[in-house]
């Protein structure tokens, strides 16, 4: 892991790259400046989303960028609670997504949730479909438990390139990060920095590197082969949070970490619905 950079990506089951570092764009006043400014600092991975209503913001960044689109990876994701499930639901909504990014493709597009049990295999095939017609790259899933990847993997699709779940020390998400491992499913891992949450382990580490703990955390999250996604509207820690290859947790640091599971959510976390 030493030699992880702000430039290295992780391949997915499907052949294509992905930055192994994101930045979401969730809950951000003034997205379109808040990414330029992550794009400036060296982020290539934007993680966006119908529900967080800022879509032409996040495509306004990119093309405002002057940064080759190719260059960038741009996430989008369809929720039960917006458009809703449905192939046609969510065949209209990637084309809306589109529409407001104002670009020609997305790099990966996801079911936000599982919370349609009688639709969410419809919205599934509609991705690949919409794979297949070229208007994204590649299909994920987020708060996705083993039940609903066994029930794509048996309905015969292939299985997501990611699942984009919650996970840090205090929600490790075991069964699951156990499983994606096991079929070759990236973990991208949402609210990385516990909202700001800390805990004497992660304070001691801290003190031992000489960084803050949301940079512990990253790199935790990093060296365990997730993507993580931190946020930040404030230009200082937009840039603190991508300094965090300059230094390597020990095999004792990460079983510090590891130690601190609560399966304590921060967020909605649904993996658990029927």
């Amino acid at each position: 892991m030493s030699g992880l950079t702000l430039q290295s990506t992780i391949t997915f089951s499907d052949g294509k790259k992905v930055p192994a570092l994101g930045f979401g764009a969730l809950n951000q006043p003034d997205a379109k400046s808040t990414i330029l400014e992550a794009l400036k600092v060296g982020y290539r991975q934007i993680d966006g989303a119908q529900m967080y209503e800022n879509e032409e913001a996040c495509g306004a960044a990119i093309r405002e960028s002057g940064i080759p689109r190719e260059e960038i990876f741009a996430t989008s994701k369809i929720a039960s609670g917006h458009r809703g499930h449905g192939h046609d639901n969510v065949t209209k909504g990637v084309d809306e997504s589109l529409a407001k990014w104002g670009l020609t493709y997305l790099d990966l597009f996801l079911i936000h949730d599982p919370l349609d049990k009688a639709l969410r295999l419809e919205s599934y095939k509609a991705l690949l479909d919409a794979q297949a017609a070229g208007k994204i790259k590649s299909v994920g899933v987020s708060n996705y438990g083993v039940k609903h990847l066994e029930e794509i993997k048996k309905a015969g699709y292939p299985l997501p390139v990611v699942n984009q779940i919650e996970l840090h020390p205090f929600l490790q998400q075991r069964e699951i990060a156990a499983y994606c491992k096991a079929n070759n499913i990236i973990i991208q891992a949402y609210c990385p920095i516990i909202r700001g949450a800390s805990h004497p382990n992660i304070d001691a580490l801290a003190k031992k590197y000489n960084k803050d703990p949301a940079q512990i955390l990253i790199r935790w999250s990093l060296q365990k082969g997730y993507i993580p996604l931190p946020k930040s509207a404030t230009p200082s820690r937009i840039l603190s949070n991508t300094k965090v290859y300059d230094f390597e947790l020990t095999a004792e640091d990460i079983a510090s970490l590891d130690e601190l599971e609560q399966n304590k959510p921060c967020s909605w976390n649904p993996v658990n619905v029927d």
